[in-house]
């Protein structure tokens, strides 16, 4: 074998490993994405809801490739979602932030719609997507009144919602209950949640169909209903 044969030979297998190393780099895909925290929860029982509005964690999101196997962090380049907005806000880099208007348990998503591989190859577009959970806790406690009298807002009906008092006390998403100073004045008021919508309150002494349930003077322990259909 002549020495320009081994060098013409020698060309042609760097050239077929160059177009292999190319080609497998040209066909990286994504196939999967995870969420960091996969669950994050904000407030307490004895903290009203309103006061948990503006903390906020920042969300990671790691994409899985193939061909090569690899992990990036593609936090900058998903689409970011919440399914209760009245509950939580995500930016489009990733923050999330509770908006204190809401207690209980929300999805939040990171979304990528794969139109083509790493290396700009034309794919069939396919929407690679994760969750994670965000929880706000309802209130609980007792509001501004100490040992005064209690409210207690009960919830029916099919639909969900939150509540909310004025003054401050309640603020929760299922059956609650908060003290008040005796006489004060309580207007609450109820806010669906999606997909539901807010039906009557039960046990006021003046609501309309517009909210709120309103409390002239709240003298003794009471009992009002909201429904959510």
């Amino acid at each position: 074998m002549t020495f320009r044969f081994r060098c013409a030979l020698l060309a042609l297998v760097l050239a077929a490993f160059a177009v292999g190393a190319l080609s497998c780099g040209h066909q990286q895909e994504l196939v999967s994405i995870t969420i960091v925290p996969t669950s994050e929860t904000f407030g307490a029982s004895n903290i009203p809801v309103p006061f948990d509005a503006g903390l906020a964690v920042q969300l990671r999101a790691l994409g899985q490739y193939i061909h090569p196997p690899v992990t990036k962090d593609v936090t900058n380049q998903v689409t970011w979602g919440s399914d209760d907005i009245q509950m939580f806000t995500i930016t489009p880099t990733g923050l999330l932030v509770a908006t204190g208007g809401s207690c209980g348990g929300a999805v939040i998503s990171a979304t990528v719609q794969t139109n083509s591989s790493a290396g700009n190859i034309s794919s069939s577009g396919a929407i690679v997507t994760a969750s994670m959970q965000a929880n706000v806790v309802c209130f609980t406690g007792t509001g501004t009144g100490g040992s005064g009298p209690t409210l207690t807002v009960d919830f029916a009906g099919g639909g969900t919602g939150s509540v909310l008092s004025n003054p401050s006390g309640i603020s929760c998403a299922t059956n609650c209950s908060a003290s008040f100073a005796s006489g004060s004045v309580v207007n609450v008021t109820a806010t669906p949640n999606s997909g539901s919508t807010f039906g009557s309150w039960g046990g006021c002494d003046s609501s309309s169909a517009q909210n709120p349930c309103i409390i002239n003077s709240l003298t003794a322990d009471r009992t009002v209903t909201v429904t959510f259909n």
